[in-house]
């Protein structure tokens, strides 16, 4: 085969570490992987795609396993029992001589020790380059932060445990690494809400519903050359909280991957056992669940409060997990992939862009003034992925809506999924109104205002350079 073009190997590392919450440190070498369109031609066999030209052959595949989180464990971080399992997912790609691999975890965030762990253990076993590794979460609400191993012996436990987990998902990718083609498709999707709400005392949390809210579902459909699902990608703006502090009538506070982990397990029922499903999350920063067991209300003279469904959340999650879950296959049923020969293309580009930032504060309750005054500077990575017509863009920070649908607006790629929460994550990057109104993802953020137009600038740029 013959090698790939040396510009599509280009890789520019990063910078500075990103500020991040206080129990992580900043780790920055990722990939975001997916695979590409090519020739608009089905290929039927392998022997079809290594006929259609001498680039080299795509390949894909995925495996997934279960975080066995020991009883001896618990209580943890807060969480008294396991209510259905914690997953780690991961999918496998080859073209030519390059691997990479993307890592899925059902937690809300993850240290940078834990990964640099999880990214030995993985590359040992696949083969993959530690820096063609990265590592993003779900973003449940439900779960653990999984901080360093040396903090203390339940952390070192359930570090263990998450890469146990992930040696099983790499070697089931390894095994079924076979030629693929990708696709990719767009739904809409009803289970999001702006959770930004004006109330008497300022903006608070709840239902805002006619605030910004991107509905679509982007999902990426990856075959073997005979047409059969390796794996099913979904991207969607919405924070994993439908139970997200939801005590049960028995006192217990449960562990669940909730809504991200619902969709995702209803996709892989659909397909069967060999596929597996991976959720993506994008603009998170401003939208929760539509539904969520404890919730704010706000009554007729504008004051809020919090109400616990407790136990009858569970069908909360069941049904928007369902309702989500049941768009991304439907839409996945609708793509036919392509590209399984010549014309694979898998470009990645990584930069970074200077912001200006601020003290984070801890809101508890809505403001009508704060300082928003920078402080300093931090260097914020950004991750693109050129996938055929397609683009995945990807930050640490949980972006809002308006700058994940300026992103797309801008982009000149067709298809344009835009993420948060790689590399295990960081805080709010909050958009212009945020801090004219001082919403909670403004004052819960350490970036000062102005800094997500600058990243979505950057982000822009950097589209439209892959595209010159």
């Amino acid at each position: 085969m013959v090698p790939k073009d040396e510009n599509e190997q280009e890789n520019t590392r990063l910078g500075s570490p990103l500020h991040r919450r206080s129990f992580l440190n900043g780790s920055l070498a990722a990939v975001v992987t997916a695979t590409s369109l090519g020739s608009a031609t089905v290929l039927g066999s392998a022997a079809a795609a290594r006929a259609a030209g001498a680039k080299p052959l795509l390949k894909a595949g995925s495996g997934r396993a279960a975080i066995d989180i020991p009883s001896s464990l618990l209580p943890l971080d807060g969480f008294t029992t396991v209510h259905d399992d914690l997953y780690v997912r991961i999918l496998l790609l080859e073209n030519g001589s390059r691997r990479v691999a993307l890592v899925v975890l059902d937690l809300t965030s993850i240290s940078a020790e834990a990964i640099a762990t999880i990214r030995t253990t993985i590359a040992e076993a696949s083969g993959v380059a530690t820096a063609d590794i990265v590592v993003t979460v779900t973003h449940t609400f439900s779960a653990p932060h999984v901080q360093a191993s040396g903090s203390s012996t339940g952390a070192a436990q359930l570090v263990r445990a998450i890469t146990k987990a992930a040696a099983t998902a790499i070697a089931a990718a390894v095994d079924g690494l076979t030629s693929a083609r990708a696709g990719f498709g767009t739904g809409t999707c009803d289970v999001n809400v702006n959770r930004d709400v004006r109330t008497a005392d300022g903006w608070w949390l709840g239902t805002g519903e006619t605030g910004s809210s991107d509905k679509s579902v982007g999902v990426t459909r990856l075959d073997d050359l005979d047409g059969n699902p390796i794996a099913v990608l979904i991207n969607y703006g919405v924070q994993s909280s439908v139970m997200m502090e939801s005590v049960m009538a028995n006192g217990d506070l449960p562990i669940t991957a909730d809504l991200a982990g619902a969709a995702v397990q209803h996709l892989e029922k659909q397909y069967g056992g060999d596929v597996v499903g991976f959720f993506l999350v994008g603009s998170c920063g401003d939208q929760a669940p539509a539904f969520r067991s404890k919730r704010y209300t706000i009554d007729k003279d504008k004051k809020w409060s919090q109400v616990d469904a407790r136990d009858a959340g569970w069908l909360l999650l069941t049904v928007q997990g369902e309702r989500l879950g049941t768009e991304a296959v439907r839409v996945s049923e609708t793509i036919r992939t392509s590209g399984g020969g010549a014309g694979s293309t898998l470009r990645l580009l990584t930069d970074s862009v200077t912001v200006n930032t601020m003290t984070m504060g801890h809101p508890t309750g809505p403001a009508t003034t704060y300082d928003f005054t920078p402080t300093g500077t931090a260097d914020v990575p950004v991750w693109i992925l050129q996938v055929g017509s397609g683009a995945f863009v990807g930050v640490a920070p949980e972006l809002s809506t308006d700058t994940a649908l300026a992103i797309k607006k801008h982009s000149p790629f067709p298809h344009t999924a835009v993420m948060s929460m790689l590399e295990g994550g960081s805080k709010n990057m909050a958009e212009a109104q945020s801090y004219a109104r001082i919403t909670y993802e403004a004052m819960d953020s350490s970036y000062a205002q102005g800094a997500a137009e600058t990243v979505a600038a950057k982000i822009a740029t950097m589209l439209h350079s892959l595209r010159d």
